[in-house]
């Protein structure tokens, strides 16, 4: 059954509503959910007709895996296996913007499509109460990419979330803004810790933590986490990054010293600025100008937010 032109109801963050959001999952349907990092785009994990369903909703290829959020550390036992090194992050980190890609355990009923036929899966503990009661209603793996159409840009409040996808899903929970704002960071255990995509949990916090430097990069072509195109995250006009003035009729996000139309943090704070990055990405969309944004250090989050800019100005295919 298609899920394009359905009724999509807006629920709050109550019992009640969490019940039916609950209900919608564990019967097949699509819900958004907010979590610390982005809106999420749920789905029973183990359901593979649903999985099927958050593709058709996001017009998201196939063989772009998904994660699986669960309730914590022993959920991620009974699915894949940890190594010692994965183990210390979970423990350090979860629930919170930290997503483990592990080798799958054999008969978890998790669907092939969650990991895009491969045999690893992308597990995270997402802190929030509303995503914690959530998941523990359902009482099973959700996969969650963010709740907006691929390739564009993810969203931080409900109103985002509806703005691409309402009539495709069956309901959104209303949770205000996600205070994190960014992805969560992905290290994959294929071998030493390597890092996948960077996102809301710093990496100089994982190396401290695991007393290493982690590897850069994928080590195939394939994905075998989200995040991993070249073009994402992206408005409909033009994106140039680095810009110290807007020109050609640019909205211009700026950054400190740099003013603009709007900026991500007057005084350079990147956790400012990574909370308001995809906001101010919705807002200049809206515009329907070019986009400019000016130059952001590659340290902390900064190495998260120039990721999604990077992804935001690639040539689209």
């Amino acid at each position: 059954m298609s899920v394009i032109g359905i009724d999509t109801k807006v629920l709050s963050t109550s019992t009640a509503d969490i019940a039916v959001a609950a209900d919608i999952l564990c019967g097949g349907g699509l819900v958004a959910f907010p979590t610390e990092t982005v809106y999420g785009l749920g789905a029973d994990a183990t359901n593979g007709a649903a999985v099927a369903r958050i593709f058709e909703a996001k017009c998201r290829p196939a063989f772009n895996p998904l994660i699986a959020h669960i309730t914590g550390i022993e959920a991620a036992r009974a699915l894949c296996d940890i190594p010692d090194a994965a183990e210390r992050l979970a423990t350090a980190f979860w629930p919170g913007a930290l997503t483990l890609v592990l080798q799958k355990r054999d008969g978890t009923g998790i669907s092939p499509l969650v990991t895009a036929g491969g045999s690893y899966l992308a597990v995270r503990a997402p802190d929030g109460n509303v995503a914690a009661a959530l998941l523990q209603a359902v009482g099973c793996p959700v996969a969650a990419p963010s709740a907006n159409l691929s390739g564009r840009i993810s969203p931080t409040t409900a109103d985002h979330v509806l703005a691409g996808l309402n009539g495709r899903i069956d309901a959104v929970i209303n949770g205000g803004i996600c205070p994190v704002g960014i992805e969560s960071t992905i290290v994959g255990f294929d071998g030493a810790p390597r890092l996948l995509r960077a996102g809301g949990l710093p990496v100089e916090a994982i190396e401290a933590c695991l007393g290493a430097r982690l590897e850069r990069g994928p080590d195939s072509d394939a994905p075998v986490a989200p995040g991993q195109l070249e073009s994402h995250y992206a408005p409909g006009a033009k994106v140039r990054l680095n810009a110290a003035e807007a020109r050609d009729n640019e909205f211009l996000i700026g950054f400190g010293d740099v003013k603009g139309d709007a900026t991500l943090s007057k005084s350079g704070d990147l956790v400012e600025a990574a909370a308001r990055l995809f906001d101010l990405l919705h807002q200049a969309d809206a515009t329907g100008r070019p986009v400019a944004i000016a130059p952001v250090p590659v340290t902390g989050l900064g190495l998260a937010i120039n990721d999604r800019l990077k992804r935001a100005a690639a040539p689209r295919s």
